[in-house]
């Protein structure tokens, strides 16, 4: 009997699966393949409800979504908008543990494993747990926040084997030390990923680099003064830096947020320093939402290259 109600099951998925397939074929008929490196824009927006999904970023290689790179609130449904198979998505990128990064993991991982109908092995990477103990150690490192939603007493733990087998090989990058160099996470087949511990606060917190075919894409997630030095190490003549765009220029932004975020001028100048091809400001709030002439003027303080704001959905070739 339950053999029964296990293939009625997988049976049952499968047509849903098959859904989305025939949905992702024709939103992409007629499409041309891009070859090399490509962003998919999942969320742009940050923590509030303001119409945008949380953080998040989709890397094509090839024309195939490989990368994750954050999973905000909304993230899953901008993922179905986008009409993007997931078959071969099998590295993601956390750069903090915020809800407003990483809210939306599990449900991108089950629409992953109900479309595959074979065994998958997602490779997860994102930083070590706070420092200290009792009440300071606020966050949990990468190996115990995937433990804990999809390990064998997780929240989530029947998604290992409720559609297809899924196993998760975390690796938790360090983010402590005052002068961190670059480490090399997935080398393969012309795929090259590169990190670098930053700092948000209290929140240790991930900066990324993905190169493919010539092209680099730098992600800074959300990095304060203390994470400039590790930016500029990592990003360095980057062909694509997304930057996050949190706060105005002081005094327009609560001062308690700039102990955790990057002003738009010092994101110029970081660009310039970096010499970077072109600037994405992402993880838009509401406030620079309202003032973007504003925030484009104090980026061009010191970056003259190309810069635009972030929107869901948006697909940029770098």
């Amino acid at each position: 009997m339950a053999r029964t109600r296990r293939a009625a099951l997988l049976a049952a998925l499968s047509w849903l699966a098959g859904g989305r397939a025939a949905a992702q074929a024709a939103a992409g008929a007629g499409a041309t393949k891009t070859t090399g490196l490509e962003l998919v824009v999942l969320g742009s927006g940050g923590p509030g409800a303001t119409g945008r999904a949380g953080a998040g970023y989709l890397v094509l290689i090839d024309g195939a979504p490989r990368v994750l790179v954050d999973a905000g609130p909304g993230t899953f449904a901008r993922l179905g908008d986008a009409g993007l198979k997931l078959d071969e998505v099998d590295t993601v990128l956390l750069t903090h543990l915020h809800i407003d990064h990483a809210g939306g993991l599990p449900g991108i991982v089950k629409a992953r494993a109900v479309s595959a109908g074979k065994p998958i092995t997602f490779r997860v990477f994102g930083p070590t747990g706070s420092a200290g103990g009792g009440e300071r150690a606020r966050f949990p490192a990468t190996t115990a926040f995937v433990d804990g939603l999809f390990g064998p007493r997780g929240v989530f733990a029947y998604v290992r084997d409720f559609a297809a087998p899924v196993r998760f090989k975390v690796t938790d990058v360090s983010t402590r030390g005052r002068n961190p160099s670059p480490k090399t996470l997935v080398d393969e087949k012309g795929l090259l990923v590169r990190a670098i511990g930053g700092h948000h606060g209290d929140a240790p917190a991930v900066i990324y680099r993905v190169e493919h075919g010539g092209k680099s894409i730098s992600f800074s997630g959300d990095i304060d003064a203390a994470g400039h030095a590790a930016l500029l190490k990592l990003a360095q003549g980057s062909t694509l830096l997304v930057a996050n765009a949190v706060v105005l220029d002081p005094p327009g932004s609560p001062q308690v947020l700039y102990g955790l975020h990057t002003a738009p001028r010092q994101i110029g100048e970081l660009a310039a320093q970096a010499r970077v091809g072109r600037l994405l400001l992402s993880h838009v709030s509401p406030s620079v939402e309202q003032a973007q002439k504003d925030v484009m003027a104090s980026v061009r303080q010191h970056y003259q290259g190309p810069v635009g704001f972030a929107n869901d959905g948006q697909r940029l070739a770098p």
